[in-house]
């Protein structure tokens, strides 16, 4: 049997060289979930690309083919691309996948195009008028075959017509998919993500504790410490670290560039205030508390309870009475002329 080669990186995720078809080697893999890529020519790990090696999955997939016969050799790089890297690589195979579908999109028109001229020259090809078929006569046996290739292409017809509208939804859906990921609500929210997953790292790195529980009656806490990361898992967050500081800056630079172009409105507690209106999941909601991260406001579906809307959610901001409020170098500007 051929030597195989694992390998991982990020750009590339985890593939494996040297399989054939029909070596036996296809079961192993499959059998522990990994896939076959046309695209690629080989196997892979699905969700392996700008991921940490998935060394378990690797680790039992190398022994089972060693197992089953092959020469197995493992090749490991697990150092981080920068986010920069990572985001253009993953725009311009965006842009390939887009273009790959509008490509595909405009064949299955064309395809449609053609199978409704065929179908309008099958029908243009029975009797006029209806006429029906006459039983017995000689024309009986052309007459039932040209009502048979009229069903026949009407069928290919409209099937052809919604391959058209599928690949052509396929085409329309990847082409926002960049802009989704851009989208200004969606990158704040990445960005309290990564500013959370840094915290969390930052407390593994230095050690911290934490009151898990306090007596009512003696008022004794009891306390979990964490000691600082030590060995091997120290190496470990500390790359974490510095790959999620590195996505962080990234991502606020994003943040930074639409706030400049005015793509993107700052609200914080300094601009809103106890009783104004804003813009929220297509409603104007009364805000009934300001607080450091959010607003609170009257549950959205009804009841008595509340709801928290983070800053960032908020698409518009008017005053008490109605009027639009701007946010003018950070400062709040009341716009009168507007109809409240």
């Amino acid at each position: 049997m051929s030597a195989l080669i694992i390998t991982h990186s990020h750009a590339d995720g985890t593939l494996i060289d040297g399989t054939a078809r029909g070596d036996g080697s296809g079961e192993v893999l499959k059998a522990h979930r990994w896939r076959w890529s046309r695209n690629l020519g080989s196997w892979y790990i699905p969700q392996s690309r700008d991921r940490r090696a998935k060394q378990a999955q690797i680790t039992t997939t190398a022994a089972a083919l060693r197992a089953a016969g092959f020469t197995v050799e493992v090749d490991i790089d697990d150092d981080y691309r920068t986010t920069a890297e990572v985001e253009a690589d993953k725009i311009a195979r965006q842009q390939g996948r887009v273009d790959a579908l509008g490509a595909k999109a405009e064949r299955k028109a064309g395809a449609a195009e053609s199978a409704w001229a065929a179908d309008q020259a099958a029908h243009d090809a029975l009797p006029e008028g209806g006429e029906p078929i006459k039983v017995g006569h000689s024309s009986e046996a052309r007459h039932r075959r040209a009502v048979e290739k009229s069903w026949s292409t009407l069928g290919k017809a409209v099937g052809a017509e919604r391959e058209a509208a599928a690949a052509r939804g396929r085409a329309d859906a990847a082409a926002k998919t960049t802009d989704h990921r851009y989208a200004p609500v969606t990158v704040a929210r990445r960005i309290d993500k990564l500013t959370a997953e840094l915290r969390r790292f930052e407390r593994d790195r230095d050690g911290y504790s934490r009151t898990l529980h306090t007596n009512a009656q003696t008022g004794q806490k009891y306390v979990e410490t964490h000691e600082p990361a030590t060995g091997s898992y120290r190496d470990r967050v500390l790359a974490e670290i510095e790959h999620t500081a590195d996505e962080l800056a990234y991502w606020e630079g994003v943040r930074a560039a639409q706030i400049a172009e005015g793509v993107v409105t700052i609200y914080s507690r300094e601009v809103v205030v106890v009783g104004d209106l804003i813009s929220y999941a297509g409603h104007h909601h009364r805000v009934l508390k300001v607080n450091a991260k959010s607003v609170t406001i009257g549950s959205i579906v009804g009841g008595s309870w509340t709801d928290r809307v983070p800053y960032s959610e908020i698409r518009g901001l008017r005053d008490a009475d109605g009027h639009v409020v701007r946010i003018v170098d950070g400062a709040r500007v009341i716009d009168t002329a507007t109809a409240a």
